[in-house]
């Protein structure tokens, strides 16, 4: 399917636009496009036109060069213009140029999608349009039913971007750039019995660095080891799914999970603690230098101490687009040198701040 839009919009953190900027300026070069790039500070949105809109040749280059900062990606129009209110403050009708809009595409050969998002900027301006949000997507999804528009056999996504009450983008998604959420944020709750809310990083780093076969993986009776344990929310993740853990952290563990049985608590260096045998597992969130973290990693690789590990990198307030591409050479370079291959992820999620988690295996 080739679409004749040739506008890319991504969602991203608010305050990581530019970074998000250059994930798509990444893809671009990949398909030798040439793009022109918005990228406002603080809108958790950043709009590329001029790119080539055939989803296919995204998919590759999304292979080839995975967005680090962009949560979700879809292939669009440029923006829409809907009605404001009319005289009086009674209520605009948006639903009809939205459906022109999509049938437009239609008509040039998108379609059909397996169901329709109508969603806004992960901002405080972005979330007082949630109520038209959720009424346009109800209105949307039973027209686009009734007209043969959504089907449970496609595989495209539709996406309707409300960046105000009077503008929209339309566009498309497939699988390889598009999130399993809505505006690429998981829904994930609270743990009551977690001793912190860092716990949701490494569920979210589950849900979305692993896949099936990886997950698979952190199954009962494996060992696991959590570097920074402290006060044990990535700890707990792993104990809650029947891992053996050793959490290495000077600090004390909080909570259940202190007197957990199949927890460990070593008050130990985590950046110099090693095991007398290789883990499954290793887990990261020492607040340090990235480039330390990466150079920790990548030898825990290499040495065989573990073959699988999650982690998060803090980034500098300059340059974290650059820091984090240097984090990943000097990862490969380590991994490289023991004569290993391996795969990275790095991911900025929607629970990270100044950071971003990554995960690399070795591959046999």
């Amino acid at each position: 399917m080739t679409s004749v839009s040739s506008t890319w919009v991504a969602y991203c953190r608010g305050g990581f636009e530019a970074e998000t900027a250059a994930d798509l300026r990444r893809l671009a070069a990949v398909l030798d496009a040439t793009i022109e790039v918005e990228a406002v500070p603080a809108t958790a949105i950043v709009v590329a036109r001029g790119v080539s809109s055939d989803l296919s040749r995204i998919g590759d280059a999304l292979a080839v060069a995975p967005p680090v900062f962009a949560r979700s990606l879809f292939v669009g129009s440029d923006a829409l213009a809907l009605p404001g209110f009319k005289e009086g403050g009674s209520r605009a009708d948006r639903v009809t140029p939205l459906l022109a809009a999509i049938e437009a595409r239609r008509h040039d050969g998108d379609g059909p999608w397996q169901s329709v998002w109508v969603e806004h900027p992960d901002t405080n301006d972005g979330k007082e349009l949630s109520p038209l949000a959720r009424s346009l997507e109800s209105r949307l999804d039973a027209m686009l039913r009734a007209s043969g528009a959504l089907s449970a056999d496609a595989t495209l996504r539709l996406h309707v971007l409300l960046t105000s009450g009077t503008q929209a983008f339309v566009g498309t998604s497939d699988d390889p750039e598009r999130s399993a959420w809505p505006l690429g944020i998981p829904r994930l709750r609270m743990p009551g019995s977690a001793p912190s809310r860092s716990t949701l990083k490494l569920a979210e780093a589950f849900a979305v660095l692993l896949d099936n076969a990886d997950r698979a993986a952190l199954r009962p009776g494996l060992h696991a080891v959590d570097l920074g344990a402290a006060p044990g929310g990535w700890t707990w993740q792993l104990a809650r799914r029947g891992l053996k853990v050793t959490a290495v952290d000077n600090g004390p563990l909080k909570g259940s999970v202190a007197a957990d049985p199949l927890v460990t608590h070593l008050r130990e260096d985590g950046l110099r603690w090693r095991p007398r045998r290789a883990v499954d597992w290793l887990v990261c969130d020492i607040v340090e230098q990235p480039l330390r973290i990466a150079d920790l990693i990548g030898h825990w690789i290499a040495d065989g101490a573990t073959r699988r590990a999650i982690f998060n990198l803090k980034l500098p307030m300059k340059k974290r687009y650059d820091e984090v591409r240097r984090c990943e050479a000097r990862i490969a370079e380590i991994i490289d040198a023991a004569g290993l291959n391996h795969t990275l992820r790095v991911r900025q999620l929607y629970h990270d701040r100044e950071e971003v988690t990554a995960y690399v295996k070795r591959v046999e």
